[in-house]
C-alpha cells in the first residue's frame, strides 16, 4: 500500500490554530483542484514526488520525534491509502492534522481537520488557456461535504482572501455550513513576507469586524517561498 508523497519535513506550523507548534509534514502529490494561485504547484499543477509505502512514511514521521504531524498536499482526502496512513499515525501517538480543500470524505484518523474552501479567487481564468477553470470551478464548492467533515471532527475553516469580495463569499459559506465563528481564519494570499505584511493589516481589520481569526502564515515570514520549510 503506497502513496505518491512530494516531501517529508520538520518544521513549524506556519497557518492555523497550531501556528508555531513543531510539526513533521508529510506532504502527498496529487489535487483535483488547480487553484490560480497555488503555492504548492509541484502537488497540483506539475505533480512531483516517488511511490513510498504507508508504513515506511510513518517511520519516517516518527524519525523526526515529533509529537505533531500534519497530513497535506496537493489534496490527501484524494488517496483511500491516506486513511491507513492516519491510522498507524495514530497508533503511534501522533496529533494529527488534516489540511484539506474540504471536496473529498475519507474515515481518517485525525485530531484537527483544517478546512480551506476555494473561493472564486482560486479560478485559474488565465492559466494553460483557461482549460481547468470549469473543473475546477466544478469542484471547488462543496459545501455538503464540508458540513460533514465539521461534524465528524475538530476542525478549522480558513480562507485565502485578497479583497473585500473575498470576504463576503467566505461570510456566505461560513454562514452556508453554519460554521462556528472562532472557528473561521482569513489569510492574506501572498508568497512573500512583504505581500503578508501589506495585506496583512487591513485582514485584521476584518477578522476584528466579524469576530474571525487572523492567520498568519509564520513560514512564509521566516523562510519565504521555498520548499521543505
Amino acid at each position: 500500500m503506497s502513496l505518491r508523497i512530494a516531501e517529508i519535513f520538520y518544521s513549524i506550523q506556519g497557518e492555523g490554530m497550531l501556528s508555531g507548534v513543531p510539526s513533521v509534514f508529510i506532504r502527498t502529490s496529487g489535487c483535483n483542484l488547480r487553484c490560480d494561485w497555488c503555492d504548492t504547484p509541484y502537488t497540483s499543477w506539475d505533480p512531483q514526488g516517488g511511490a513510498m509505502e504507508v508504513d515506511e512514511i510513518v517511520k519516517s514521521a516518527l524519525g523526526y520525534g515529533a509529537a505533531y504531524v500534519v497530513v497535506t498536499g496537493g489534496e490527501p482526502m484524494l488517496f483511500p491509502e491516506v486513511v491507513a496512513l492516519t491510522r498507524k499515525l495514530r497508533a503511534a501517538g501522533q496529533h494529527i492534522t488534516i489540511e484539506t480543500a474540504g471536496t473529498v470524505l475519507q474515515d481518517v484518523a485525525c485530531d484537527l481537520m483544517s478546512i480551506s474552501p476555494k473561493l472564486s479567487n482560486s479560478t485559474p481564468l488565465t492559466r494553460e488557456e483557461g482549460r481547468w477553470a470549469v473543473r475546477h470551478d466544478s469542484l471547488r464548492h462543496q459545501p455538503e461535504i464540508v458540513r460533514k467533515l465539521m461534524a465528524g471532527y475538530n476542525y478549522q475553516l480558513k480562507f485565502v482572501v485578497s479583497n473585500e469580495r473575498d470576504i463576503t463569499e467566505a461570510e456566505e459559506l461560513v454562514k452556508e455550513v453554519d460554521g462556528q465563528t472562532d472557528r473561521v481564519l482569513l489569510m492574506p494570499e501572498g508568497i512573500t513576507a512583504q505581500q503578508m505584511m501589506e495585506r496583512g493589516a487591513w485582514v485584521v481589520e476584518e477578522c476584528k469586524r466579524l469576530g474571525y481569526r487572523y492567520c498568519p502564515r509564520l513560514h512564509v515570514e521566516l523562510w519565504g517561498d521555498r520548499r521543505g520549510v
